[in-house]
Parts: C-alpha cells; structure tokens; sequence
C-alpha cells in the first residue's frame, strides 16, 4: 500500500515522524517518458560496464542484492519493497531538501529519492539530485551492514547539528541554482546570475556551522568517497557511482587523491561541477572514526557555553538539555555568565517546550510557555550533589517540600523564592520545581517577578548538549520550510511527443523480439525530424548488431554516429562508450577507458 508516494508496508518509513513525512511527494511514475527510460537504460549499463574494474566490490553485490532495472526507472514501492530487505526504506522528494531534514531521513534509515530524471544533455552528470544518483548511487551500497551502520549514524549526527541563517539562504540558493542548470533551454543571463548567487553565498558564510562542516564530510565520503590505497582507490560514493562522467574521470592522476581525515571538513565543494580533488578512506570503519571524532567536538556532545552560544547564534529553534535530562526548545536569546564566566542562566523568546527524552511534558508545550522561558543553570548552596540527585529527604532538609515557600540559593549568585507547587522527577532524576508567587534575582536584575504567574524551575547542574531543533518536533509543531519552488519536469511539445514514441517503438522492439524490418524506417524519421538525437539511433545500432541483420542500415548508423562524434565533443565521449558497450556485449571483452 502507499499514499501519495509514501509505503505503508516498508517498516523503515512508517516509523517516520509527522515532520519528515512534509517532504515526502508523489513520484509521478506516469511522467516519465521513453526517452528518461532510455537515458536510465544507458547509465546504468554503462555503469556496469565501467564500473565493474573501478567500483567497490559491495556496490555489485549491492546492485545484485537490490534487484534494481537496468532496462527501466524504478518506482518508489519496488525501491521499498528492495530496501525492506535490508532494513531500509525510501520516500519520493522534490530535489534537494534542507540538510537536516536530509539528515533525519538517514537517521530513521529512509533513502530521500529525488525522482527526476536527468535530462539527456546532462546524461554524464546532474547538477541537480535524480533518481540515477539515489537508487542506483545510494541503494546498492548500503547492503554492507558497516557502511549501512555509518550512513544512519551520520545521519543521527547531521539531524543534531547547529546550523546558521546563512546555511539555509545558501541551501536555497544551491537549489535553485541546480533547477535552471537541469532545465533545458534555460536563460543563460538566469544561469549566471543564479552561480553569482551561490558564490556570493559561499564566500559570505563566515565561519561554518556544524551543519555546514557536517555537510563537507558527508558530500567528501557518501557522495563523492574512494576507499583503499591512495594509488589504486575504488569508487563507493554515490555521486560518482550515478556519474558515468565523473566515475571514470576521478581516477586520473589530475584529480589529486588525499587521505581522509577530519581535515576534509574544511574543504568546501563545489556542487555544479566536477572535483578537483578526492579523498581516500582505508574502509568503511574509517569513515566511522573519523564521523566519531568529529561527533565528539559537536555541542551535542559537549554542551557548555559553546553549545548555547551556537543556539543563539543560529537564531532557530534549538534544544538545551541539561544534566538531569531536561530538555529546553526554543529560539534562544540570551546567556547570563557568572565570575567564572560559566552560564549560570538561560533565556528563551516565543514559543517554548519542556521535554525530557524527546518526549514533550506533559502541560509543558509551546502554547504553555508561549512568551518564552527563563532557567538557571548550576549547583546550590547546601546542597552536597548536583541538584539533579538530590532525594526527597535531602530537599527536605533544604526546606524544598511541595506546598511550602522554599528558598534555593545557587552558588552562581541567582536566588529563587516561592511556594513550591510540584516537584517533577523522571527515572529518578529532579527535572523541574514549579513555584507559584516567585521570584528569581541575580543580583540586581530581576530575573522572574512573582506578578508574571507560575515559574517552572529547570532543574540541573550543567547544560550536558545543545542541539538543533526541538527534541520532540512532532508536538513542537515544528514544520520546516518547505521550498515553493518545485523542480521542473520538462515541458512535452507535439515534436518532443513524436520522439517518445519513435523510442517507445524501439524498446518495444527489442523487448518483444519482433518487428525488426521497422527499424529502418524508425531511424529515417528520426533522422528527417529530430537529427540531433544520437541515443535512438545507438538503441537501433545495438539492436541490429545484437540480432546480425539489415547491415546496410546498421553502416548507415554507424556513419551517422561517427559524424556525431566528429562534430560534438559531449556526445563523442558518449558515442564511444555505447560502442564499447555493443562490442562487449558481443565478444565479452572489455574495453577500459583512459
């Protein structure tokens, strides 16, 4: 079953939450024409062919193992029915997503699949993310079980991630930018003013935020990733897997080849054109230490003031957690430092909710603390352990007991009175006092006034991890941005329209094994109304080659595409190998590119 694109039946993607599911878009199988078919047909066999001397031996296992097409596109529930296999799933999605949301979707074990089809003047290469990098690039590769273990553990990191404003403007720009490169007949002005934009972008990001790292070392590994020795690599990424440019270009000694480490997340990608430079990992646990000791530097993993300081500089909804547990979402806005110059008080702006492992409190959501939230951080005076483990008798013998004015007295210098309504404890731990009539002072300032209504109390000695996002996004409500504009499927005019059929013609000949005495004329009116095209007329060449008949049509052909080759460098290189593909085809001798 599946509604709007989305399986019921694949386990990985039912346990999706409500917030990922936005994203997820109808494939719109029916759109695709003969001529995308064609195009998949000739990627994935030259791939294959190319592939079989360069790649990472898991990837045809994987390819194998997936069970994937080579003869037409796949839609979105055979990927699902593929994937479930290996604990996998995958959802249709309109282009590039926000890198987080991208994240996410790793984390939960879900394949993003962006369903356009590349467009045949871009057959060696997209600029934009298609259905040839995700499900022939990513889906095979993840059969071995380490690799599959990094990409979701990675995606856990990537969806925790600190990200700035400007990550998101560049993020946008990128993506438009991809869009108007896939369009056929795009404005050229458009095209420059658009790269203008991306680098401008790129140039102004200041310092990179996680997120923006993060995404360095995904593109520098799952993307564009070799594995092995420095002087004989195989290819595993993706983005060289789905390109059957840049997958044998990568490995000539111009495209310098470096050893990866955490250093490559400082250096930046471009992603509208080839690489000038690779980086190699010895094997899979590699990318897994190298993911961990960058993990360990992340505010997720230390907190602190520098954690907070990245929340408020992202000014987006993040999360605070403190050592009992207690999680902090909100736009954060303000940290007060005490001598030590240690955070001693957190402040929040607009909506604000409680949670503790990532499940919201309950009578603690955004609409509760609707005008934002104020907590302080650190030990107490008298208090012998953190606050978080104190007893019910010790806060006793603090004069802490629900239904009493308690006074609490943090060594920082921040003092709190009130009547203690509740105390609240999860899996033993203090989480939070609620005090009615109260007040909070750090000295001078007044930090809560007692006319402001009811003071919940965070509870906690230290902020242990900063985070992006809400920890419970669901109840949060917190719906990302979802881009209006939408990729473009290519504009079908009444000639385009003749085209597929003449391809649709061809591929039901060479399925059904008959009606070969129509090729030829197949391939005069090609030739008469659509002399530009070259891959109909390889389609027709390898029929005819494949079958041994007409060989006066198939010289014909060979002349034609020969002239082709002569007069356009792009399609020459591309000529070239779909005759290597038919004389391998034939003698079982492969050719190898240089």
């Amino acid at each position: 079953m599946s509604n709007n694109g989305i399986s019921t039946s694949n386990a990985a993607v039912a346990a999706l939450p409500k917030h990922l599911l936005q994203f997820a878009v109808d494939q719109r199988y029916d759109e695709y024409t003969p001529v995308d078919h064609a195009v998949w047909r000739f990627i994935m066999r030259q791939n294959t062919f190319f592939l079989k001397e360069y790649a990472h031996k898991v990837y045809f296992q994987g390819l194998l193992d997936t069970g994937i097409s080579f003869e037409r596109i796949p839609r979105i529930e055979e990927m699902n029915d593929i994937l479930s296999r290996i604990g996998w799933g995958a959802v249709a999605v309109d282009g590039f997503i926000p890198p987080a949301a991208f994240m996410e979707f790793q984390a939960y074990k879900v394949l993003v699949i962006a369903c356009d089809m590349r467009q045949i003047h871009h057959i060696e290469y997209t600029p934009a993310p298609d259905i040839v990098h995700e499900a022939a690039g990513h889906a095979p590769i993840i059969v071995d079980q380490e690799y599959s273990n990094y990409l979701q553990r990675f995606g856990e990191v990537g969806a925790k991630a600190m990200q700035s404003r400007k990550d998101f403007e560049l993020y946008e720009a990128i993506r438009h930018l991809s869009i108007l490169k896939e369009l056929p007949n795009s404005d050229p002005t458009e095209v420059a003013e658009a790269t203008r934009e991306v680098e401008e972008r790129q140039k102004n990001l200041g310092e990179p935020s996680e997120m923006a790292l993060l995404s360095r070392l995904h593109w520098w590994t799952v993307e564009y990733g070799l594995i092995g020795t420095l002087d004989q690599p195989k290819i595993y990424g993706a983005g060289l897997l789905s390109s059957i440019g840049e997958s044998v270009s990568c490995l000539e000694p111009e495209v310098k080849k470096l050893c990866y480490s955490v250093d490559a997340a400082n250096t930046a990608f471009d992603i509208t054109t080839k690489q000038p430079q690779l980086f190699v990992c010895q094997d899979f646990q590699h990318l897994r230490d190298v993911l961990e000791e960058f993990a360990s530097r992340m505010a997720f993993t230390v907190g602190g003031l520098e954690g907070i300081n990245k929340a408020i500089d992202s000014t987006k909804t993040a999360t605070c957690q403190y050592s009992s547990g207690l999680q902090v979402s909100g736009t954060f806005t303000e940290v007060l430092l005490g001598g030590d110059e240690q955070p001693v008080y957190l402040r929040t702006a607009g909506p604000t909710a409680l949670a503790y492992a990532d499940q919201q409190l309950e009578g603690h959501g955004p609409t509760s603390h609707a005008e934002g939230f104020g907590a302080p951080i650190g030990r107490w005076r008298n208090a012998d352990a953190a606050p978080e483990n104190l007893s019910d008798d010790q806060l006793r013998t603090l004069g802490i007991q629900e239904g009493r004015t308690a006074t609490i007295d943090f060594e920082s210098g921040v003092l709190v009175t009130g009547r203690v309504e509740k105390i609240m404890r999860r899996d033993g731990k203090l989480v939070l006092i609620t005090f009615s009539g109260c007040s909070a002072k750090l000295g001078d300032r007044v930090l809560f006034a007692p006319e402001w209504g009811v003071y919940d109390m965070a509870v906690g000695e230290r902020v242990s991890s900063v985070f992006h996002g809400a920890a419970h996004k669901d109840a949060f409500e917190q719906v990302a941005v979802v881009l209006k504009e939408r990729t473009i499927k290519v504009p079908s005019d009444a000639k385009r329209r003749k085209l597929e059929n003449l391809y649709q013609q061809v591929r039901g000949i060479r399925e059904r094994k008959v009606g070969y005495e129509r090729l030829g004329e197949i391939w005069e009116t090609q030739q008469a109304e659509h002399g530009d095209d070259w891959l109909l007329s390889m389609e027709i060449f390898e029929i005819l080659d494949d079958v041994a008949e007409q060989n006066a049509l198939k010289q014909k052909i060979m002349t034609f595409l020969n002239q082709k080759k002569l007069m356009d460098k792009d399609k020459s290189t591309l000529v070239e190998w779909g005759f290597r593909l038919v004389t391998y085809h034939k003698t079982g001798v492969q050719i190898v590119a240089h």
